[in-house]
Parts: C-alpha cells; sequence; structure tokens
C-alpha cells in the first residue's frame, strides 16, 4: 500500500531510466540507531530488488557510514527508493529517541521500563512500535485489546473510579491486566482499592509524582506505577524514582526526528559516493 500510495498507476520516469541491471549504496547521514532492515528489505522484493546489509539492526550509525547495497532493475529500484527511505529515517528516528531515552534513565540509576504510547502515526504503528523496541524501549500496549486501560473519559461514563475498575476487571477476566489513569493521590488508593493492576499518574509534577506514588506503595506495593504526561527526554531525570514502574513518552513517536538517509546509484567499476557526483 506505501508503494501504491507513491506510485497508483503510470511512472513516466521509468522511461527514462530503463530496466537496466543496477546498483545503489545506502548511506547514513546523520548519527543514531539504525531501525527497520525487515520493512526495507519488504519494500524492496515487492519491486524485485535484492538488499545486502553491512551493518546490523540496532547498530550506532556514525555518519557518514555505508548501510547496504540495494541491486536490481533501474526503474524498479528507484520506484522503491523514496518509500524505503521514508520508512527507514522515521523508524531509525523513534529507535534513537528510544535508545537516548533509556540510557538517560539508565544514568540516573534508574531500573523500570521506559515505554511508548499508543501515539502513533495512523497506518505506521507497527513500525514505529518495532523502532521502540530496536531502541531499547518497551512498546506498552499495541493496541486496545493488549491491556484495560480505564481513561479519565472511562471513569466519567462509567460514574466513578470504582465501577470503571468493576467492569474493567469483569472485561479482563484472567488474562489481561487494568491500569487505570489517576489524577490524584486519592483517585490512586480508589484504583488500587477497587483491583487495578497498575495506575497511570497523568500530567503529575515531579515533586508531586514522587509522594503520590510513595504513598500508594506503601499501602499497595504490588501495584504498578507508571508516570505520563509532559516527560520529554530533558526532564526524563526528574522522572526516575524508586517507586516509579515505567515512564512513557508520547514523544518518542509524535516528536522523533527523523534520520538522514541517501541511496545512490554508482556504475560498475566505479566508487560509490554519499553524495551526488560533481561533473
Amino acid at each position: 500500500s506505501w508503494l501504491r500510495e507513491d506510485c497508483p498507476g503510470l511512472n513516466p520516469v521509468a522511461l527514462v531510466t530503463g530496466a537496466a541491471p543496477s546498483q545503489a549504496v545506502l548511506w547514513a547521514k546523520s548519527p543514531g540507531v539504525l531501525a527497520g532492515r525487515p520493512f526495507f528489505d519488504a519494500i524492496f522484493a515487492q519491486v524485485n530488488c535484492q538488499v545486502s546489509w553491512f551493518l546490523p539492526e540496532g547498530s550506532k550509525l556514525v555518519p557518514v557510514a555505508k548501510v547496504a547495497e540495494v541491486q536490481g532493475p533501474a526503474h524498479c529500484l528507484l520506484l522503491g527508493e523514496r518509500v524505503a527511505l521514508n520508512m527507514l529515517a522515521r523508524c531509525s528516528g523513534v529507535a534513537s529517541a528510544a535508545a537516548t531515552a533509556v540510557e538517560t534513565a539508565r544514568g540516573t540509576g534508574w531500573a523500570g521500563h521506559v515505554a511508548g504510547t499508543r501515539k502513533t502515526t495512523p497506518g505506521f504503528r507497527l513500525v514505529e512500535k518495532y523502532g521502540l523496541l530496536v531502541g531499547g524501549a518497551t512498546s506498552h500496549r499495541y493496541d486496545l485489546g493488549g491491556l484495560v486501560m480505564v481513561k479519565d473519559n472511562h471513569v466519567v461514563a462509567a460514574g466513578g473510579v470504582e465501577q470503571a475498575v468493576q467492569g474493567a476487571r469483569r472485561a479482563a477476566n484472567f488474562a489481561l491486566k487494568v491500569e487505570v489513569e489517576c489524577s490524584s493521590l486519592q483517585e490512586a488508593l480508589e484504583a488500587a482499592e477497587a483491583g487495578a493492576d497498575l495506575v497511570l499518574l497523568d500530567n503529575f509534577r515531579p515533586e508531586e509524582l514522587h509522594p503520590t506514588a510513595a504513598a500508594l506503595k506503601a499501602q499497595f506495593p504490588t501495584v504498578g506505577v507508571e508516570a505520563s504526561g509532559g516527560v520529554t527526554l530533558d526532564n526524563l531525570p526528574q522522572f526516575c524514582g524508586p517507586h516509579i514502574d515505567v515512564i512513557s513518552l508520547g514523544m518518542l513517536t509524535q516528536a522523533a526526528p527523523a534520520l538522514d538517509f541517501s541511496l545512490k546509484l554508482f556504475a560498475e567499476g566505479t566508487t560509490p559516493v554519499p553524495y551526488a557526483r560533481k561533473s
């Protein structure tokens, strides 16, 4: 579907390039973490091209790095070029942000989980969630069926925290955990008392977060605590603490900058270069 979006019909420029056997080198021109190889392979397989990789998935990229070589008919190679580069740049950007977040959190001595969220690009979730995993973060729930999460709107619709959690527990049965979004210590205690497995302390400032988490754990030591809302790579260390089990960051998939990759064709017998040749 990505290829059809880019080329739904006639591709006139294919008449310029023809179908001669060709080769191109994939260059990484910005630092970060390589992620997205399976999708890159799949895109080029759809257009009858083969990819040979020089670096493994999860490699730290130091520009300018020779990452892979792609071989196939010229017009096919160029048909897949932009779609493959867009995907790789985005997936690697997510992985790079995730790796930075994990490294930052570990630097504080915190041993909890850095996670993403469901704040993903529609139709592109698989790639972005995969990027999180390559970067060392956890994906959180992949979709609505992965965890019964009771948000503030669910609480309003159900008539209160206790009613919402009880309904969630019945729906979850034994197979799924129940997490409840809370905006105060009172709500958190009520959710834990009603049977929540995890409590999400949403949009708490760090100076409010840690005392609230400590008070909750004092009464319900087995309840997991997640912190989310307003967390960035810069302020992440402030959210790390002994009573926090998970820190989720929507920016890992919403605001991670894409990495810079290019695909450059080269003639047989010449040396591949990462930039356009000058005549």
